[in-house]
This record gives structure tokens, C-alpha cells and sequence, in this order.
């Protein structure tokens, strides 16, 4: 079913992140992982596409998998990196030709070891342009990404909203925020678009905090910030594992909790592959 359809119902939507593993043996651990999150009824689980298409094959078996073995609705990550418009077209018609009915589109990050994107001679540059693409061609639901706090390549918050509505205008049909561990931005964020015109669904995207170092990392490479609170929390339980994890369950629960009263559509997790952390929120969210 269409994502954009799943998002017009009157509960909120619940999904999950997952990346496919780089060999078989963790391709079959994690496609049994997501077979038990069926009982907590995702409304789409999503699968990440590797820089440079490097797991295409995997992503696109994942999903389809995922849709027709296990009955979970499945979303296909697609970028723009190192692709021409050929791949990209290959990439489409084999989910076509799965009966696979949703995608996000993303520029995509530059491969690890490069400091910029740089566009294929016969690619997209832009996130817009793939976008536009698709839904000139392809009967697919297309979703995008969104900042909350600015892409960190953009050089303002204007331009990057600009950037957001021409997106939008191409054709995406809902939203995908990039984390952020402060509600106030999205909420902001959300006015704003509003105010441009932007009235597709933005649903936020939550990490549950499970390591310091790994958070840190994380958000200097998406651009998104730790309020300074709550680093002061954080920052001495970084040796224990354990009560990391606890604190960061606990945080992520209380920051859905606030989303979801306040009006946001559902709640996307980015569970980096541990869905132990989400299965513990969302066990929290229910009860």
C-alpha cells in the first residue's frame, strides 16, 4: 500500500530504519529480526541504499522480501550517488517489477572518504531532480528527507527550506525528518513549512541514544545538535553501556510522547539495525 495512504489514517504511523547487512549470514539474522516486529503491527519498515549503490541488490531483495514474505509494508531507499540515470532507471523497473509501491529519494551522501557530493555525468544532482524523475515515469509513492535543523551542506535555513518546497513540488508525497534530539527544532521546522506552502506529512525521525561517542559522531555528520542539558546527562554514564542505553530509551521515549500529543504524524526509528532500544520505546508508547 502507498505510504502516503498509510499516513492519512487516523492512528499514527509507526516505522522502522533498517541498513542490509554486507554479507548473507547477517542478511538472514536481520530478515528475521524485522519478521518479529511484525507483531507490533510497523505501518512500513525502510531499507537504506548503500553510498554509490553499493547494496543496491541487497536493498532491493530486502524490501521485497519484507512486503511479500512477511506481510510488512516496505520502503526502498534510493540516492543519486554515483548513478546515471540508467541505474537509477534499472533500480525503478526491478521494484516495479516486485510490485513494490513506495520509495525515498535522496541526493545521498557523499562516499565515505570524499568531502563532497559530486554528481554522476549522466546522473542527478539534486534530490528534486530524482524526485521529478520518478514520478514522471513510475506509478510509485515517492517520500523525501527533511531537516529539521538545516542540511549541513546548506549554507541557511531559508535556502534550505527552498530547497525542501522545490522537493515537495516535484512530487514528494510525505517526509522523512533527519534525526534531531530536541522537539523544539521540529516543531519550528514544521511552522515553517507550513508557511511556504509545504503541507505534505513530516513525520520525525527519531534515534534512541545507545553510545556517546556514536551519537556525537552522528550528529556532526547530519548537522543536527545535543542540547547542552542534555549532554550534561549523557556524558558521565559514557562508560556504561547498560545505563546509556536506559537513559537513551527513556529519553526517546518521552520525545515521541511529546510528538505525537502535539500533533506529529508518527514516529520513523533509526534503529541502526538494534531493534532491541525500539521495540523497548514503542513498548512504552503502547503501554
Amino acid at each position: 500500500m502507498r505510504i502516503s495512504e498509510l499516513l492519512k489514517r487516523e492512528e499514527p504511523s509507526f516505522s522502522f530504519e533498517f541498513f542490509p547487512p554486507k554479507d548473507d549470514a547477517g542478511f538472514e539474522e536481520l530478515f528475521k529480526a524485522v519478521g518479529l516486529l511484525k507483531r507490533l503491527d510497523p505501518t512500513y519498515v525502510s531499507v537504506t541504499y548503500g553510498a554509490g549503490g553499493s547494496t543496491r541488490r541487497k536493498t532491493v531483495d530486502l524490501v521485497t522480501r519484507i512486503k511479500h514474505e512477511l506481510g510488512i509494508e516496505s520502503m526502498a531507499h534510493l540516492t543519486c550517488v554515483g548513478a546515471s540515470k540508467a541505474e537509477v532507471q534499472q533500480v525503478l523497473e526491478e521494484l516495479m517489477a516486485n510490485r513494490m509501491e513506495n520509495v525515498l529519494a535522496l541526493r545521498g551522501d557523499p562516499p565515505k572518504g570524499e568531502a563532497r557530493f559530486v554528481a554522476h555525468p549522466d546522473g542527478f544532482a539534486y534530490a528534486n531532480e530524482l524526485v521529478e524523475f520518478i514520478r514522471s515515469r513510475y506509478g510509485l509513492c515517492v517520500g523525501g528527507a527533511a531537516y529539521p535543523e538545516k542540511h549541513p551542506e546548506c549554507l541557511n535555513a531559508d535556502l534550505d527550506l527552498d530547497n525542501l518546497k522545490r522537493k515537495v513540488d516535484a512530487g514528494a508525497e510525505f517526509l522523512v525528518t533527519q534525526l534531531f534530539f530536541d522537539n523544539v527544532a521540529y516543531f519550528r521546522f514544521i511552522d515553517r513549512c507550513r508557511r511556504v506552502g509545504i503541507s505534505v506529512p513530516i513525520v520525525p525521525g527519531i534515534m534512541p541514544i545507545l553510545s556517546v561517542p556514536q551519537t556525537k559522531r552522528f550528529t556532526q555528520m547530519c548537522g543536527a545538535h545535543i542540547p547542552v542539558t542534555l549532554l550534561q546527562q549523557i556524558e558521565p554514564l559514557q562508560d556504561n553501556r547498560v545505563e546509556v542505553e536506559r537513559y537513551g530509551v527513556d529519553h526517546a521515549t518521552e520525545q515521541c510522547r511529546e510528538l505525537l500529543e502535539q500533533g506529529a504524524p508518527g514516529i520513523h526509528f533509526y534503529t541502526l539495525n538494534r531493534s532491541k532500544a525500539t521495540w523497548s520505546i514503542f513498548g512504552n508508547l503502547k503501554g
